[in-house]
């Protein structure tokens, strides 16, 4: 049904490079895409790479990232990683899932999503808050722990769906499957919904 729905999702995050993608990616944890396209321009017009980056000075990072969430922390992480690109990787995005958890701001479900979309390699299923909620309404997991939901997706998904799977879950539970007023009178998987929710649209319609 997702895959009708969205046949060739694409990540909402502006970028112009894998370098770009994953500095954007460390910019929306806990931030929605639309804020974090609202700064990209400027920060990527004045620093668009690694070796521009990574001498950046902080403060102006910081004044760049202001109106986004924890964005002192996030500019230092940033700033972090295009060095460390530089100074291990020769300024290149690496390819691993190792060596990008090792930067700083890179956990596993932004690897992913670098990995995913910028490579087309299939190492796991990036598990945000969308993906989190799709999957439990859905019954694909029962678990609240992002590295137990990831493993259980993957048990269910095929690796080459990975990629594009998470990110259908990501538009639908970014614009249809809401944290709060789903849309579950027009959903396409009402049937399969196991969300208290779903359950009284079900129960209205046989009524």
């Amino acid at each position: 049904m997702l895959t009708e729905r969205y046949p060739s999702p694409r990540c909402e995050l502006d970028y112009a490079s894998p370098f770009q993608l994953l500095i954007a990616v460390i910019l929306s944890a806990q931030t929605s895409d639309k804020a974090v396209n609202k700064v990209t321009p400027e920060l990527f017009g004045r620093f668009p790479d690694a070796p521009s980056l990574a001498k950046a000075p902080l403060l102006e990072l910081r004044k760049i990232l202001r109106s986004i969430g924890f964005f002192r922390a996030k500019a230092r992480s940033i700033r972090g990683t295009a060095q460390a690109i530089m100074k291990r990787y020769g300024g290149e995005v690496p390819r691993e899932m190792a060596a990008l958890i090792t930067l700083p701001g890179v956990a596993r479900k932004t690897a992913n999503v670098v990995l995913g979309e910028a490579f087309e390699i299939a190492e796991g299923i990036a598990v945000d808050t969308h993906v989190a909620r799709v999957s439990k309404r859905l019954g694909l997991t029962k678990s609240t722990s992002p590295p137990e939901i990831e493993r259980d997706l993957m048990q269910v998904t095929p690796r080459t769906d990975w990629g594009k799977g998470h990110l259908r879950m990501v538009l639908f539970g970014r614009y249809h499957c809401t944290a709060r007023s789903p849309k579950c009178t027009e959903c396409p998987l009402l049937d399969v919904c196991i969300a208290p929710e779903s359950a009284a649209v079900r129960d209205a319609c046989h009524e």
